[in-house]
């Protein structure tokens, strides 16, 4: 509940009942990863340690983001 008060307008709108703040936190990462595809950033928005975690957690194929990895210019 605390949770919901800490992102507040962001999700004005939206029925408090239908959505759990780990739908909302998932989203987000995924919105971030669609729009950037920086894998890396978004493991490190999730607190995840491996770069495996975050794949599974988006939902998205290895292959593909070692693909999107290799497109960026480092």
């Amino acid at each position: 509940m605390r949770a919901w008060y800490r992102i507040g307008s962001a999700v004005s709108g939206l029925i408090r009942e239908l959505y759990g703040t780990h739908s909302l936190r998932r989203t987000k990462a995924t919105l971030i990863y669609r729009r950037t595809g920086n894998l890396r950033a978004v493991q490190l928005l999730l607190g995840h340690t491996k770069i495996e975690s975050t794949v599974r957690y988006l939902g998205i194929e290895v292959d593909d983001a070692l693909a999107i990895a290799e497109q960026v210019d480092v």
